[in-house]
């Protein structure tokens, strides 16, 4: 029976890849953005990330017909390294002939502190993470050009995850505004109160909800980048006009 997922995150640097048996994870690895390469390039993270994928399947003795799915944290995030992410999960569904699927990278922020709080639960080490209250909470990923991309996500008292509308970006004063007028618990993310950044373990989390919405259409799909390239964006300024695909 297929019951193995692969999941994979690359809406930052430190991008991450999962092997799930149903929700459980079997395997995970963290590409840490400090993990002593300077080199930050995608072929850098692609580099990275394969061999990733590999020990983790390998740990967790997968073999071909055993991949029901391939779920690819769909953004937003890092321009360069959600392409790379999203190259490699189409790849690897064609290759498994299995169906690729899209979560997303905000939820995949929370989720994943979920799971890890699963996988050491009862017993908590004191250098742990904190334990999300049952509530609001907004996920948050550097936008660059001293904005966010955020996400009010609602955890409830089971662990299960909702999100709260839609992706938007934010500015610093925005979410000044949704603390002072307590909106929300904690700010979630890389650098933030509870420092955490998206992680493809969550996918256990989620995937319910993840299979509920169904595949993605395997030729045309790409990562949701939240917004323009930077080198498009100087481009379209220095020229006056859109640039045209």
């Amino acid at each position: 029976m297929k019951d193995i997922t692969i999941a994979i995150e690359g809406s930052t640097y430190a991008g991450s890849v999962a092997i799930l048996r149903g929700s459980d994870v079997a395997c995970e690895r963290s590409l840490r953005a400090d993990d002593g390469s300077s080199n930050r390039t995608a072929r850098g993270r692609g580099e990275r990330l394969m061999p990733a994928l590999a020990e983790c399947i390998a740990e967790a003795n997968v073999s071909r017909d055993d991949v029901a799915r391939v779920v690819c944290g769909a953004g937003p995030g890092s321009f360069t390294s959600l392409r790379v992410a999203g190259s490699v999960a189409k790849g690897l569904a064609t290759g498994y002939r299995a169906d690729l699927y899209a979560v997303n990278s905000l939820l995949l922020t929370v989720a994943g502190l979920i799971q890890e709080e699963r996988a050491h639960s009862p017993l908590r080490l004191a250098n742990q993470k904190p334990k999300l209250a049952p509530g609001p909470h907004l996920s948050l990923l550097d936008a660059m050009r001293g904005e966010f991309f955020g996400l009010r996500v609602v955890v409830e008292a089971d662990g299960t995850l909702k999100p709260i509308g839609r992706t938007g970006v934010l500015t610093r004063e925005d979410i000044a505004d949704l603390r002072d007028r307590k909106t929300v618990l904690h700010c979630i993310g890389p650098g933030q109160e509870i420092d955490a950044s998206p992680h493809a373990r969550g996918v256990g989390v989620l995937l319910e909800s993840i299979l509920e919405q169904g595949p993605v259409d395997l030729a045309s799909w790409e990562p949701d980048y939240g917004r323009l390239a930077e080198a498009q964006v100087r481009w379209e300024a220095a020229h006056g006009r859109p640039l045209t695909t």
